[in-house]
């Protein structure tokens, strides 16, 4: 059968008598699959309401080590780096919305569908190096937490650390699903802290709308090291398996919602649905890693900082340059950002694991009906947590993982590009055209940066 194009969909779909179901919401809308009653709600409420997996994906994508990457990009390259951020938006938003479109179509994640159509090594791989990379993650987080944490109130930041490790644990294992997503979105606000950051300091804008708009490449190691981490850290391998699994998941909850596959007269609106949600989520996103890289740039690289390893160091650097409130709002967001994005990397290494092994997943199933799964985001937790304890420092390797997550997102978006024109995966809706051009286009883009890097380290 000839794959459906959204356009043809809508006019069979018009000539066909079919039955539609409710309008697609997130599962914030649901509880324990029946609809919540809705009544008059506040217009941010209601637009939150109505946003899903990608504003949570793109908000934990300014976690704090992708907080240290941008701080450290912003002093070490001043303004001249911060037009990466509008070439990866399209990129982001692409390969987002495909991740998406596979939970939404096939009802599986992205590591359910590779386990049914490839070797089992090629997925063991590729979810080992997510797993691992997602482990120095969390911990490098938990660090910056504690190490945040300390410089607001003071006391042992290890102690701050297992103590922010448990909160992690016990919010995914014992809460409500629709209150735990409810909770995940109202955090995303405190990126918010670093908008306001940017106002609390004085920025030569002349000089950092050039750097936005107006791209500068240096052949240097430095450089493009720097430019697989900042890639890395916006274009990762655990936003993908987080937003597909996310959308499955939602389909699993939602008596309303079914596999397009099976209910095709669904996809309009919830194709519709999940670009708005990634464009609006990846625009949250890139306008907050701009935010504080013109802020570290306006303060750190003007007053000769350039070296800044994590996003706490980047905090108490800006309090004698741009003052307490600046150093306040930074450090709160730190807290606040690790909150949201220790959960959804601990999640989508749980999904990884969990889809690789044909066991049971979800944030919505009971802990003793998905053992592997919450075994593994506990057991990811849990060594995040304790690799703050041993001479290991996770916060020198936070950089580096960035960088592990720009080489791996390059082989994990070849294969998705693969599994979305195979009518086998995705039946009718098969992923072709301009979403395909960008697809691709931000797996080459990630293949050169590597390879750039690569060759800079070699000449």
């Amino acid at each position: 059968m000839q794959p459906l194009t959204e356009t043809r969909l809508r006019r069979q779909m018009q000539s066909e008598p079919v039955v539609l179901p409710a309008p697609e919401t997130s599962s914030l809308d649901m509880t324990h699959g029946a609809p919540v009653s809705t009544g008059p709600l506040p217009h941010g409420a209601s637009l939150l309401r109505k946003l899903g997996p990608s504003l949570v994906a793109g908000a934990s994508d300014d976690d704090p080590s992708g907080i240290g990457t941008y701080s450290q990009a912003g002093a070490q390259l001043g303004f001249g780096i911060s037009w990466t951020m509008l070439v990866t938006f399209p990129l982001m938003v692409a390969i987002q919305e495909i991740s998406g479109r596979i939970g939404r179509t096939t009802g599986r994640g992205i590591a359910g569908n590779v386990c049914r159509h490839y070797p089992p090594w090629l997925l063991r791989s590729l979810v080992a190096l997510l797993f691992s990379a997602n482990t120095i993650n969390i911990a490098a987080d938990l660090g910056a937490m504690g190490d945040a944490l300390k410089l607001l109130i003071g006391g042992p930041p290890h102690f701050y650390v297992l103590l922010f490790g448990m909160l992690t644990i016990t919010a995914q294992v014992f809460m409500n699903y629709d209150k735990y997503v409810s909770l995940l979105k109202w955090l995303t606000l405190v990126l918010f802290a670093y908008v306001a950051a940017l106002a609390a300091v004085k920025v030569p804008w002349a000089a950092a709308l050039e750097g936005l708009f107006v791209p500068r490449i240096t052949w240097s190691s430095d450089y493009f090291t720097t430019l697989v981490a900042i890639t890395g850290t916006t274009i990762s391998p655990y936003l993908f398996f987080w937003q597909a699994a996310q959308e499955s998941e939602d389909v699993r909850s939602d008596s309303n919602r079914h596999p397009l596959r099976r209910a095709r007269w669904e996809a309009p609106r919830a194709f519709a649905r999940i670009r708005a949600d990634t464009t609006i989520g990846m625009a949250f996103s890139n306008i907050i890693a701009v935010a504080i890289m013109i802020t570290t740039a306006a303060t750190l690289n003007a007053n000769g900082i350039t070296d800044i390893e994590t996003s706490s160091q980047a905090a108490e650097a800006l309090r004698p340059i741009a003052g307490s409130a600046a150093y306040v709002i930074f450090t709160l967001g730190i807290i606040g950002t690790g909150l949201l994005a220790v959960p959804v990397l601990a999640g989508s290494a749980g999904y990884g694991v969990g889809e690789t092994l044909r066991s049971p997943v979800g944030l919505t199933r009971e802990p003793k009906n998905a053992l592997v799964f919450y075994g593994t985001l506990g057991f990811a937790t849990l060594i995040g947590v304790g690799l703050n304890f041993t001479p290991v420092n996770p916060i020198k390797a936070l950089y580096w993982s960035a960088v592990i997550n720009g080489i791996v997102a390059v082989p994990v978006m070849a294969l998705m590009m693969f599994m979305v024109a195979r009518s086998s995966v995705m039946g009718e809706f098969v992923i072709r055209g301009w979403l395909a051009a960008l697809g691709w286009a931000a797996t080459i883009t990630m293949m050169l940066s590597v390879a750039g890097m690569a060759v800079t380290w070699l000449t």
